[in-house]
């Protein structure tokens, strides 16, 4: 049956002890040692547990025997004794992380934290995210703690719980392999993405109380992280990133079920509609893709790309890619 009782604090011992209870009933503890391969003392102490427990009971006899509760009774209620315990070691919890945030004469050292080792790294990421309760900030760019975007089943399942995703992703990155296909996904999930051309920075801001960002942008130096705590730092990391999302170009993305050809008028009279692959076009062009690579990414040629891009150039005035995302925001295009 397994390691039946570890999810209400027991050990395998007393699991082990348990089950052969259950089995046996009226057994002895020496007839337990004998059953288990265990020595004597090991049993009389997962007895005293499971009796504290309401799982076992002790009959009065010479010598002492024991008689499994009703399994699905007890469990039961000692499940529900968890499940209390959880809660409130979660209220006292909450209540010293708020007597440490208020806790006068914090040095600097309270308020940062360096992260070594992709582990430690990719853990506390996870924590983070797992924990947030309103909404998540972050600026994607390389260099990858794995050399490559990898999925964020995390920010998936924040979503799931209604958590807010604003996010500012580094054009140039969404030509790695797959990387837009997982922006694509996050989106449809709710996230709200934009672009830049060149980000220079890398981040994440859970609830505006706490940061993660790197040390270093240089590739090699993936490894180690800063930790911000509430500070005025962390008010301008915030205050930064809240200057790059107003400079950034959303990314259109095309709901599920509906195709990319789909039509939407514009606003202004007698304007032809635009395509929802126009929409996507114009997201990844202003955010710095080559043509090669958004042809791959819209399942068109390169010359289509080109084409296409210099026509909505001129029909929205732009000389250059970044403005012709920025002259599309403006006009309700994406």
């Amino acid at each position: 049956m397994g390691f039946l009782l570890e999810p209400v604090g027991l050990s395998e011992t007393d699991n082990r002890v348990f089950l052969a209870i259950a089995d046996t009933p009226r057994t002895t503890p020496a007839e337990l040692a004998d059953q288990l391969g265990v020595s004597l003392s090991a049993v009389r102490r997962a007895l005293t547990h499971l009796v504290a427990a309401g799982l076992v009971t002790k009959l009065v006899a010479r010598p002492p025997r024991y008689v499994p509760a009703p399994p699905d009774v007890a469990i039961d209620a000692l499940v529900v004794r968890r499940q209390e315990q959880l809660e409130r070691l979660r209220a006292d919890a909450r209540e010293l992380a708020s007597k440490v945030r208020q806790a006068p004469g914090r040095s600097s050292a309270d308020l940062l934290e360096v992260l070594e080792g992709s582990e430690a790294i990719q853990q506390q990421m996870a924590q983070l995210q797992l924990g947030a309760r309103e909404e998540v900030l972050m600026v994607d760019s390389p260099p990858y703690i794995h050399g490559r975007p990898v999925p964020n089943l995390e920010e998936l399942q924040a979503l799931r719980r209604g958590v807010s995703y604003r996010c500012v992703y580094d054009g140039p990155a969404l030509e790695l392999p797959g990387h837009f296909e997982q922006l694509v996904s996050y989106v449809q999930a709710g996230e709200e993405a934009r672009t830049l051309p060149v980000t220079a920075m890398k981040m994440q801001i859970v609830d505006r109380r706490i940061a993660i960002l790197p040390l270093s942008l240089d590739p090699a130096e993936t490894g180690v992280r800063l930790l911000v705590h509430a500070s005025p730092l962390l008010e301008a990391l915030v205050r930064c990133f809240e200057s790059m999302w107003e400079q950034a170009t959303p990314v259109a993305v095309v709901p599920d079920g509906q195709q990319a050809g789909t039509k939407r008028k514009r606003s202004g009279r007698g304007q032809e509609a635009l395509s929802e692959q126009d929409r996507r076009l114009l997201s990844l062009m202003s955010s710095g893709m080559k043509d090669s690579a958004i042809g791959r990414t819209l399942g068109v040629t390169q010359r289509t790309v080109s084409r296409r891009v210099a026509e909505l150039m001129t029909e929205l005035g732009a000389a250059t890619r970044f403005q012709a995302g920025i002259q599309a925001g403006r006009r309700g295009w994406l």
